[in-house]
């Protein structure tokens, strides 16, 4: 269709054509249009949306994302207009332009995304976890929440969605977990999260083990590892009112059969697993539950307290058993931290520590090394053509 409109010597080349070709398309996406008409214009924004220059062109077109988002909840367009937004916010160049051409882009998709009857609700959190990951539109998500009513805030009522099952009957809403792991970036949504008066993080804590869907346990598991880098919440985190060290551990706990002596030692949770105990099957959620872990080792009092709960026996059966080179190197550090000497005094809190700028430069050299030799380990083996027997 472009190529037809966009000969050699199109006045203003590809780019005016496809241009006018959307500017076409505004008046069936009106309210009242003829359904079919309406249908096909979404369908045809949705295709631009599969390349580059497409999604750059749509970005900018103010009146179009208003109109994408206006259109009537239970049709079919407005299926294919929200998958047309997770689209656009998927490229992370194009979010200066859509929130210029947009600014209260994101406050709309999170009404959608936290509307109980909207059908498309996953798609407008996805769109909004996409959109999030960069920081100008992720500050105008906070901003967006903050404005909401002060007795219930907007995070309150996220976390509420997301941790409620069944909260709206048409979408599982499993993408508000990254939304929520993008947010807790922040400081002011860690303030959030962390504060001991909401009970937000015992709230997530369940969802570690969720079985239906990967992008909701990883939402969940890189909320709570932001959430472990605010050291002064470690004893909370790790005392008895959240307990957080066996949910991070069960995901990593296989079927091992402990001795037991060891057994013990583990967390009640952690002892006698079924033999048909499996783990996470996620090598990026293994990880990140391994960097929880090492964030909470942070401090003298947190690195006892993993010691006191058998965590090493864990890591050790992961360690042996993990496939995934990067997983397992993380593991290793862990490991190494647990089961080495303490640091001098006055560099207790591993978190504080002035690294000189020789030995930072070292450690980058090693780090990127390290990264070098991964790759090589995880480069594919060149693919050979065989002859099939004819």
């Amino acid at each position: 269709m472009g190529e037809a409109g966009a000969g050699a010597g199109a006045p203003g080349g590809p780019e005016a054509s496809l241009e006018a070709e959307v500017m076409k398309l505004l008046p069936f996406l009106a309210p009242g249009a003829r359904a079919d008409l309406q249908a096909a214009a979404v369908r045809h924004v949705l295709a631009l949306t599969g390349c580059g220059p497409g999604r750059a062109l749509l970005a900018g077109q103010a009146a179009l994302l208003h109109a994408l988002m206006e259109l009537a909840p239970a049709s079919a367009p407005a299926r294919d207009a929200a998958r047309a937004l997770v689209n656009l916010a998927a490229d992370p160049s194009l979010h200066e332009t859509l929130l210029a051409a947009d600014p209260g882009l994101p406050a709309r998709l999170l009404g959608r995304a936290l509307d109980p009857q909207w059908p498309w609700a996953e798609e407008a959190a996805a769109a909004l976890a996409n959109l999030s990951r960069e920081p100008a539109p992720c500050a105008a998500l906070m901003a967006a929440l903050a404005a909401a009513e002060p007795a219930d805030s907007g995070l309150e009522r996220l976390v509420r969605a997301l941790c409620t099952p069944g909260y709206n009957a048409r979408a599982p809403l499993h993408y508000l977990a990254p939304l929520l792991s993008n947010l807790s970036q922040r400081p002011a949504a860690r303030a959030f999260l962390l504060d001991p008066d909401r009970c937000v993080v015992q709230r997530l804590l369940p969802l570690t083990q969720y079985p239906d869907s990967s992008v909701r346990r990883g939402g969940v598991v890189g909320t709570l590892r932001n959430c472990c880098f605010e050291h002064r919440h470690h004893e909370w985190l790790l005392g008895p009112e959240v307990d957080i060290l066996p949910f991070l551990l069960l995901p990593l706990a296989g079927p091992e059969d402990f001795s037991e002596e060891e057994m013990e030692r583990l967390p009640v949770d952690l002892q006698y697993l079924p033999p048909d105990k499996q783990r996470e099957p996620d090598a990026d959620i293994r990880k990140m539950l391994v960097e929880a872990i090492m964030l909470l080792t942070a401090t003298a009092p947190g690195r006892q307290q993993v010691r006191d709960q058998g965590a090493y026996l864990i890591l050790r059966e992961l360690h042996s058993w993990e496939p995934e080179p990067d997983v397992r190197t993380a593991c290793e550090k862990l490991i190494q931290v647990l089961i080495g000497d303490e640091p001098e005094r006055g560099m207790e809190n591993l978190l504080e520590v002035q690294v000189p700028e020789d030995v930072e430069q070292q450690l980058q050299q090693l780090d990127c090394r390290e990264q070098e030799q991964l790759e090589r380990e995880l480069a594919p083996e060149p693919w050979v053509e065989r002859a099939t027997p004819t």
